[in-house]
């Protein structure tokens, strides 16, 4: 008897996106510690995970992770498109301290946020609410970098107003040469930027998934709601 044996006529039936495999999730959950380094036949060539023991170190190596990219990008001379999570938010205190440490100034970065709070139709949280996600960013991030943080005018939140022009000024950037790099962390629901597993099931085919830039006052699962309860408000 298993979770997966059980999950029928249970009152948990329906509450996980349909399009959810838990044989094969049970299987990727399945590798033993030792082997989770080895590349896997589905892994971009390029790709190395490194291991971190603690929340901690994580936060380090994140925001090391994301100075160095700035820093590359300003020594070679090119524009950078970064599209940022917010939450949880211990990487950004390392990447002020390294951007800090180096004195890159963020003249060239464009910063797009991921995703805010918002109601149904959209209508985020003022950016002087502290559960806003600008908010947090503001105080995060880009206020503490003082002289030489990013520009506010190349600072993008996902509000109503701007989030659907997010697409157009970031292929306009690519076209002007500049690099685009997306920071992200993969949700309990296995979502990137509050983009839902369950939104699949309104697209007949992935282009047509594939195509959609972006959503105002998506429909989030319950377990994201509790995710961000305890990474972000505790």
């Amino acid at each position: 008897m298993n979770f997966m044996r059980t999950l029928k006529d249970s009152m948990l039936e329906g509450f996980y996106p349909a399009g959810w495999d838990m044989d094969r999730i049970d299987q990727c959950c399945a590798n033993s510690p030792e082997s989770i380094q080895e590349p896997q036949a589905f892994w971009h060539a390029d790709f190395q995970p490194v291991s971190c023991e603690e929340v901690q170190e994580l936060d380090v190596k994140m925001g090391h992770e994301i100075a160095r990219e700035i820093r590359i990008s300003k020594e070679a001379g090119r524009k950078l498109a970064i599209i940022l999570p917010a939450g949880p938010m211990g990487m950004y205190k390392w990447a002020v301290y390294f951007l800090k440490e180096w004195q890159v100034d963020c003249s060239h970065v464009h910063g797009f946020n991921m995703d805010e709070w918002s109601d149904g139709d959209g209508r985020t949280l003022p950016p002087e609410n502290k559960g806003s996600f600008q908010y947090a960013m503001e105080q995060a991030f880009y206020g503490p970098l003082g002289e030489l943080t990013v520009p506010v005018k190349q600072r993008n939140f996902a509000t109503a107003d701007s989030l659907p022009a997010y697409a157009s000024r970031i292929e306009r950037l690519r076209k002007e040469g500049a690099e685009l790099i997306t920071v992200f962390g993969i949700g309990r629901m296995l979502h990137i930027a509050f983009w839902e597993p369950h939104f699949a099931a309104e697209f007949s085919t992935e282009q047509q998934w594939r195509e959609e830039t972006h959503r105002l006052g998506a429909k989030l699962h319950p377990l994201t709601i509790e995710q961000n309860a305890i990474t972000s408000f505790k």
